[in-house]
C-alpha cells in the first residue's frame, strides 16, 4: 500500500519549502526526494512519514474520549485536538499499525454496491462516504476516505485511483478512474465487476485444470518414495536379515531403495534446481511471454486458456472502445488486462506501431500481430464493416465466456479422473509390494540344509 511522506526542506533563496510523495516505503521516499533535491537545488531537513496517533482526552465533565487520528507528528495531533477545545490529551503512536491489503472479495463488493448505488441516482460522494463507513478493512476504509476527499478537492479521477493501483489493481484501477469522467458511471462500474469475476474465474481455472492436479500427483510421488525408501525397506530386510530368499518384486523394490537412499541428494538438485531456474525466468518480461505463448499451446487445455485471455481482452475492449479511428489507449489497457504477456507483446509491440506508423486499420493490424484466433478477428471484422466494432467485441466477450466456461468444468472433471487413476494406480502397486512379503517362508528352524 501507498504510504505519505512529508518532506521538508529550504530552496537556495532561503524560502521554506514543503511537499508530499506517495511511495511504498521510506527508502524509496529517501530516493526520490534526494532527485527533487538534486533538481531544484534544495536543502532536505526532514523527511516524515504519515502515521496514526491514538489520543485520550478526559474533559472537565468526567468524561473521556478516545480517538485515532493520522498526521506526522505528535504534536500536530496535539494541536488539532487543541483548536477544538481538547487540551492536555494523552497521544500515543500505534505501535502495529498493520493494514492487510483488501481481498479481491472485498474490491468486487465495493464496485458492485457502487454500480447500484450510482444506478438508484445517489451522487458519487455520498457512495464513496458510505461504503467507507461500511467498510471492515481498514486499508480500504482509508483508501476510500482518501479518495472521497481529493475528488472533493477538484482532483481528477484518473489520476487520483491511478495512485491506488496496489489497493484495487492496475485495471480495475484505470477502469474507475476512467468512470469518474464518463457519461455512464453505472455501466463503467458493471463492466469493471464483471471483468473482475471473469478475471478470478481465469485464475481458479488455471489453479484447478494445471496447479492442483500437479501438486497432487508431485505429493503422491514422494509419498511413494518415502514409502519405498523409508518404511517398505524396515519390514522386508528383516527376512534378508537371515538369509531368505524374497520374491522378486520385494527385491526389486529393496535395489531401488538403496539406489534411491544412496543418491538422494543429487536427484533432488537435479529436480528442484531447473524449478527455481525457471520460476525466476518466468518473472522476468522475456519468460513471462515464453510461459504464456507456451501454455495456450498445451493440449487440450491450452486452447480454451487462449480463448479465455481472448475474452477477458474483447470485454475490456468493449468497455472502453470510444469509436475513435485509432484507440491505441484501449488496445494498450485491453492487452494488459487480458493477463498473457504473449498476447500483450502481440498488441503492443506489432499491432499498435503498424496502426500508428504505417496507419494500418484495426483488424489487419491484430491480424499481423498473429495472437488471435480467426474466429474472434471475422467477428470483429464484420463490426469493422457495419460500424458496430463495440457490439462484436461484445458478442466475442459473450461467446467465448459461455464456450470456456462450460468446456474447462468438463476438462477439469477429466484431468481430475486421470489424476485419481494414477493415485489408484499408485496405491495398488504399493499394496500387491507389500502384500508379496505374506508369501515368504522362512525355512523351519533345524530343517536348514534338508
Amino acid at each position: 500500500m501507498l504510504k505519505e511522506y512529508r518532506y521538508s526542506g529550504i530552496s537556495l533563496s532561503g524560502k521554506t519549502i514543503q511537499g508530499i510523495v506517495l511511495v511504498h516505503n521510506s527508502s524509496t521516499a529517501k530516493k526520490l526526494v534526494n532527485q527533487l533535491a538534486v533538481k531544484h537545488k534544495l536543502k532536505i531537513n526532514s523527511i516524515l512519514p504519515k502515521k496514526n496517533f491514538i489520543y485520550n482526552v478526559k474533559l472537565p465533565n468526567g468524561k473521556k474520549i478516545k480517538g485515532k487520528q493520522s498526521a506526522y507528528t505528535k504534536q500536530e495531533v496535539a494541536n488539532a485536538l487543541a483548536r477544538i477545545g481538547y487540551h492536555n490529551a494523552k497521544i500515543l503512536p500505534v505501535l502495529l499499525d498493520f493494514k492487510p491489503k483488501p481481498s479481491s472479495a472485498d474490491i468486487m463488493m465495493f464496485v458492485n454496491l457502487s454500480s447500484f448505488l450510482l444506478k438508484e441516482k445517489m451522487t458519487y460522494d455520498k457512495i464513496l462516504h458510505m461504503l467507507s463507513d461500511e467498510q471492515t478493512n481498514s486499508a480500504l476504509k482509508e483508501t476510500l476516505r482518501n479518495i472521497e476527499a481529493e475528488l472533493k478537492a477538484g482532483k481528477e479521477g484518473s489520476e487520483v485511483f491511478s495512485r491506488y493501483q496496489d489497493i484495487f489493481g492496475k485495471f480495475p484501477a484505470y477502469m474507475l478512474g476512467l468512470a469518474t469522467k464518463s457519461g455512464n458511471m453505472a455501466e463503467v462500474y458493471d463492466a469493471t465487476a464483471k471483468f473482475m469475476e471473469r478475471d478470478q474465474e481465469y485464475k481458479k481455472s488455471m489453479r484447478q485444470a494445471l496447479l492442483a492436479p500437479a501438486f497432487t500427483v508431485f505429493a503422491t510421488i514422494v509419498a511413494c518414495m518415502w514409502y519405498i525408501v523409508s518404511i517398505f525397506p524396515a519390514t522386508a530386510r528383516l527376512f534378508t536379515k537371515f538369509g531368505v530368499k524374497v520374491p522378486p518384486m520385494t527385491d526389486f523394490t529393496l535395489k531401488l531403495s538403496d539406489f534411491l537412499g544412496a543418491n538422494f541428494w543429487w536427484m533432488i538438485l537435479i529436480f528442484i534446481v531447473p524449478i527455481i531456474i525457471i520460476l525466476r525466468w518466468w518473472k522476468t518480461s522475456k519468460g513471462r511471454v515464453w510461459r504464456d505463448k507456451f501454455i495456450i499451446k498445451l493440449p487440450v487445455i491450452g486452447h480454451l486458456l487462449h480463448k479465455s485471455s481472448i475474452e477477458i481482452f474483447f470485454r475490456v475492449f468493449s468497455a472502453i472502445y470510444s469509436g475513435a479511428a485509432d484507440n491505441i489507449e484501449t488496445l494498450q489497457s485491453s492487452a494488459e488486462a487480458c493477463r498473457n504477456a504473449h498476447m500483450e507483446k502481440g498488441v503492443k509491440e506489432i499491432a499498435i506501431p503498424l496502426m500508428l506508423k504505417e496507419g494500418m486499420s484495426l483488424v489487419p493490424a491484430l491480424e499481423r500481430a498473429d495472437v488471435f484466433n480467426r474466429t474472434s478477428l471475422s467477428r470483429l471484422k464484420t463490426g469493422a464493416e457495419t460500424g458496430n466494432v463495440r457490439q462484436s467485441a461484445q458478442q466475442i466477450a459473450l461467446f467465448y465466456e459461455k464456450e470456456t466456461s462450460y468446456k474447462i468444468n468438463n476438462i477439469i472433471q477429466y484431468i481430475q479422473t486421470l489424476v485419481g487413476i494414477f493415485i489408484a494406480l499408485a496405491i495398488t502397486l504399493l499394496t500387491v509390494v507389500s502384500a508379496e512379503i505374506a508369501f515368504i517362508q522362512p525355512p523351519t528352524p533345524g530343517m536348514t540344509g534338508m
